[in-house]
Parts: C-alpha cells; structure tokens; sequence
C-alpha cells in the first residue's frame, strides 16, 4: 500500500446510541458527517507529534498533558467551540495546532500519524475512525483511549490492519486528574505501532521510582482487556472498602471516627488511593444538616458496564471471579429500591447493633479481612487476564500489568509492589501461592473468617468479603461437591462423569440395573 486518497464520500453508518460504559462523559460524535477534504496549503503540515480527536473532559486533559511534556498536539473536535476553548484556556501550557475539519487535523501530523480518539464508546468511534480512515496513509496510528469492549477493539483491529494501518486500544486510568497528570495507560496493538507510539505515552504516565506507568500489554484487544479487568478489580475493591465500613459502623464507630481509622490504615499495608479517598468522603461534612455527608447520601451505587463486562468475560472463559462478581450484583442490589423496600417490610432478621466481634478487636479484624479481601480480587482479576492472554494469544507479562497498575491509575496501592515483585520472580498459578502473598493471608485468616461470621450473626450483609473468602477455601479445598454434581449431571442427562481411580468417562444405568458403563 503506498497512498490514501485525501477525502471520502463513503457513507457512514447510521447514528445508534452509544454504550453505557465510558469513563467520563465524552463528545458525541455524528455519524453521519462526513469528513472534510484536506485544503491544498496546509501552512502547518507536518509538524504535530501526535493528535486527539473529542475535547470533552478526558480528551481535553490528556491533550494539555502531551503539550505539558513538549509535543506538539494536533486538537479537532466535532464542534469547533470546544477546541478554540482549551486553546483560549489553555495555549500556554504548550504548543497546540487547533483544525476545524479531519482533513487540516490529519495534515497538520508528522509520520507516522499518532491519532488518540478520545470520544464516546461505541457508534461514535466507529464513526470517527471511518471518517479518519481514507485520509491516512500505511503505517498512521489510530488509537482508541476510551473504555472500549475488547472484542469491539479486536474487531477494529483487524479492520485496520487490512487496510494497512495501525489501531491500538489503549486503556487510560486514572479519571481527569490522572489524564492531566499521570494516569496508568495500557496500550496494546502491535509491536511495530507502540515502537511509534510508546515514548509518547511513557512522556505523559505516571512514574514510580523513574519507570512509566505504561507498557505494552500485547496484540489487538490486550489492552482494553487488561483496562477492564482493572476496573472489575476497582469494583471489587471499592465493595470491600463499604463493607469495611458498614461494620465498623455496625460496631459502634461513626464516620468521624471511620475517616481516622482509614487514614491510620492508609499509613500501612493497606496504603491505597481508594482507601485514602474514603477517609476524605467520611470525613466531610453537610453544610446543610451538619453531619456526616456519607449520610445524606441515597445509598444506590452507579455503574458504567465495565465490572459487568469482566464478570460476562470470565463467564465466557470459564474464570472463577466470584468476589468480583459479588461486587457488580452489589451495587445492582442496592439500585432496587422496590426490591429492597418490599424484602425490608416481609424478612425478619437480627438487629445490626448486636454485631460482636467476640472478644476480638473489630477493627483490626476488619483491617486483616480488607486486606485479605482485596488480595483475593486482584488474584481473580489477575488469573482472568492470564487465561485470556493464553486463549487468544497476547503475551501478556502480569507482573508489567502489577507494575504499571502501581501509579495513576484508580487502584494503585502499595500492595501491587509486592504482586509485581512476586510475579516477576516466579511463574505463578494464582497469586495466592505466592510466598509473601500466601504468608499474609495466613496471618490475616483467623479476623477474617471472625469478621464474615460476625456479620452473618448480626445481619450485616457482606458480600464481598464472604465471597472472597469463600473463593479461599474452594481453592483450597481437597475435594468439592462437585462430585456430587457430576453425578446428579449423569442421572438426569446423562452427561457422564470421570473417576479418581481410572481414565475415560463413565454413564451409571441409572433407570435400569444402575450397572456402569464406560463410555
């Protein structure tokens, strides 16, 4: 392939409503608009290093972040008013080449292009990159820095690399102060595209003792999988963290007090940008009633579809992430107030002020089950992406993602250090068998299960941190009742079951002499 023309009249796919999961709010883009053709005199071809498409807040950010670290950035948005505004707003942060149409933004790139479409998941890439398509040239960069579904970005993938071009799915944590600051970026896409675009991302990671939150996660969809799995992970985390503090408050602790204890926690092993938000969000109060915000506050969490995406694609490939599971049906359960408000009027149950912690101190004990808790998260997330990166291929080094996870990124904690370390230094099953990993939660087991049956004996529903410790003793478990399974599987289908003492599969004649066949 040598050339691309310089404008299309192709047409565009028809407008669709975009998906649900997206980190921030993103600029919509019209699928029908097609793309304007490149003037003749483009005065400043050539001299941008890299481009964003879509100035809504993420875009806009990460932008200002490139110029911050001296790239020349090539802005375009669909209505021009948004990229004049971060010029006006903010030009002298760096050097910025605003265009009013794709054909002077596409020109204005040095080669090969590196194109960051920072706009709505769904329809509104798909739109953008058709329009971007024709005007590019073999060897250009398309990345796609949104929370897109891995598959779409497979899909999208192998689209483009027939046509000769380069896409790269990059997951960006970090919300817009990360996008401004330093977020974690986790690009995949090919070898020859992250040799072109690498450096520029590493500029603009956050860093950890001098090394860049960002690598190369592998081929077409590595990196939206990994990004997703992250935020699998987050939801778990952020599940174990309410926990935690239902039952300090269950326990007599009122949020004050629970701001001091976070904070004390987030001194040691449990050091975490989540654990050090939630000490903030306790610790704030309502100007309007003059207590705790927390309890002003309706008590139905939100969410954007990426912790479903990682129960459905565990599901799929037969993953055990139970505790990340728990985690999503949570925040589904408490968006049902029918529900809720029907169950509270017919189920009986014992009052939330008898929760005992048996003589033991309750909050250490639920500090050794957050810990523990959120050991079992990362480790199911962690086994999720090794067994996608077996199946389709990627290469994925899990100690890089540990490492890059490390900084800028939502569940940055000072416990990924550790997995990083314990990753690199073996070849892991789970990261359960890790020696200090295994050792902690030797030592943490003892509160932990204290914690998860004071709660069952008080009613205060924990979820997460049962789900999670149960996922413990499966693992460990010498034989499961899914024996018994099996065999309930062969009466009734007679689906056939295995034995421990020979090769092959087995049928009981279960409606006849009950005599076993070998099948």
């Amino acid at each position: 392939m040598t050339s691309r023309p310089t404008s299309s009249s192709s047409q565009q796919p028809p407008a669709a409503p975009a998906e649900a999961a997206t980190e921030r709010p993103a600029e919509s883009v019209d699928p029908t608009q097609a793309p304007a053709a490149v003037p003749s005199s483009v005065p400043t071809a050539g001299q941008a290093a890299v481009g964003v498409v879509g100035m809504a807040v993420m875009g806009r950010n990460l932008a200002r972040n490139l110029a911050r670290h001296g790239h020349v950035v090539a802005l375009y948005n669909r209505t021009p008013a948004r990229t004049d505004a971060v010029v006006a707003e903010h030009g002298s942060e760096g050097t910025f080449l605003p265009a009013a149409d794709l054909g002077t933004f596409v020109a204005s790139l040095a080669r090969p292009r590196r194109i960051i479409v920072m706009v709505q998941a769904g329809p509104g890439t798909d739109a953008v990159i058709d329009s971007l398509v024709p005007l590019l040239e073999e060897g250009d960069i398309v990345v796609d820095g949104g929370n897109a579904h891995y598959a779409d970005t497979r899909r999208r993938e192998q689209r483009l690399r027939a046509e000769g071009l380069h896409f790269v799915g990059a997951g960006i944590s970090g919300g817009e102060v990360g996008a401004l600051e330093g977020p974690s970026i986790m690009p995949g896409g090919s070898p020859e595209s992250y040799a072109a675009l690498g450096p520029v991302l590493e500029s603009i990671a956050a860093t950890v003792d001098g090394e860049p939150c960002c690598a190369h996660m592998g081929p077409d969809g590595a990196g939206h999988f990994v990004k997703m799995v992250h935020n699998g992970i987050e939801y778990a985390d952020m599940q174990f963290i309410g926990e935690a503090y239902d039952l300090l408050r269950a326990g007599g602790v009122d949020p004050g007090a629970a701001a001091d204890i976070f904070r004390g926690w987030n001194e040691g092993d449990l050091d975490s940008y989540l654990v050090e938000v939630t000490a903030e969000v306790l610790a704030q109060r309502d100007a309007r009633t003059g207590g705790a915000l927390v309890d002003s506050i309706v008590d139905a969490a939100g969410q954007k579809g990426t912790g479903s995406w990682t129960v459905q694609a565990a599901l799929e490939l037969g993953v055990p992430v139970n505790a990340i599971a728990e985690s999503v049906f949570a925040r589904s359960a408490s968006s049902h107030p029918e529900l809720r408000t029907a169950a509270r009027a017919a189920l009986t149950g014992p009052a939330r002020d008898t929760l005992d912690a048996g003589g033991a101190d309750l909050v250490e004990d639920v500090r050794q089950t957050l810990w523990a808790a959120k050991v079992v998260a990362y480790a199911q997330g962690l086994h999720l992406i090794r067994v996608a990166s077996d199946v389709y291929g990627w290469g994925i080094d899990i100690s890089e993602v540990a490492r890059i996870w490390r900084a800028g990124c939502i569940i940055r904690a000072r416990l990924l250090e550790r997995i990083r370390g314990e990753y690199a230094a073996q070849d892991l099953t789970t990261l359960l068998e890790a020696p200090g990993i295994r050792a902690g939660l030797t030592e943490a087991q003892d509160g932990w299960r204290r914690v998860v049956g004071a709660a069952a004996r008080a009613g205060v529903p924990t979820p997460g941190f049962s789900a999670a410790l149960a996922y413990y003793d499966t693992l460990r478990a010498e034989r499961l009742p899914a024996a018994l399974v099996q065999g309930q599987r062969d009466y009734f289908g007679a689906h056939t079951y295995r034995r421990v003492d020979d090769e092959g599969a087995f049928h009981t004649d279960w409606s006849g002499d009950r005599s076993e066949l070998r099948v």
